[in-house]
């Protein structure tokens, strides 16, 4: 049974005319550099308490190995001793306990699986994953980190949307080092799809 108080997130840090990474899957870019003088600081406090309240991570599997390449460049696992799904029909490295590989039906996975156990959940990429959760009326909002650049084409915030979804702006907030942070509630998701179109 799916628990009313689950909510399933989207979040992602995009360029911004709108890309997560390079066509080649690079992230290059995600380093910028830029000061905005009346942004907030991101406190490192703050975030780390912040990311205790994420109950698991949902990716694609071209996010996983965008992962694994961080990790093996040193700068560490970004999902912390969270449970880890990676949606793949592909075999890939399993580089800890945490991690665990699911392919099949995405609303019986999140509804079947994901929401009677966990209460925040949230999907870090792919432009396909999110697209879908959107497309079935899985998420609950969209978290949308814009990045102070512009990259000129690689692969898009949400690849293959077949239709409009009706968002409500519910917070904005701009950071020191010059990203925007936007956070989108989804009209009409949970079983009232006609009013997301």
């Amino acid at each position: 049974m799916t628990n009313p108080d689950s909510r399933v997130t989207i979040h992602m840090a995009a360029s911004l005319d709108g890309f997560i990474a390079r066509k080649d899957g690079r992230v290059d870019w995600l380093e910028t550099s830029d000061e905005f003088a009346g942004g907030d600081t991101m406190d490192p406090g703050f975030v780390a308490a912040f990311l205790k309240t994420i109950d698991c991570y949902v990716m694609g599997s071209r996010t996983y190995e965008t992962a694994l390449r961080f990790e093996a460049q040193g700068l560490g696992w970004s999902y912390g001793d969270k449970p880890t799904f990676v949606l793949t029909s592909r075999q890939l490295p399993r580089t800890r306990d945490t991690v665990e590989f699911h392919s099949g039906d995405l609303a019986q996975f999140v509804n079947g699986l994901l929401r009677p156990k966990y209460r925040s959940i949230w999907f870090v990429g792919g432009g396909v994953v999110s697209a879908e959760c959107l497309r079935l009326g899985l998420a609950d909002e969209v978290r949308y980190s814009i990045l102070p650049i512009l990259i000129g084409e690689g692969l898009p915030f949400f690849e293959k949307l077949d239709r409009d979804v009706a968002l409500h702006l519910a917070e904005v907030k701009a950071y020191k080092s010059g990203m925007v942070a936007l956070r989108y509630e989804v009209r009409g998701h949970r079983g009232d799809p006609g009013t997301a179109t």
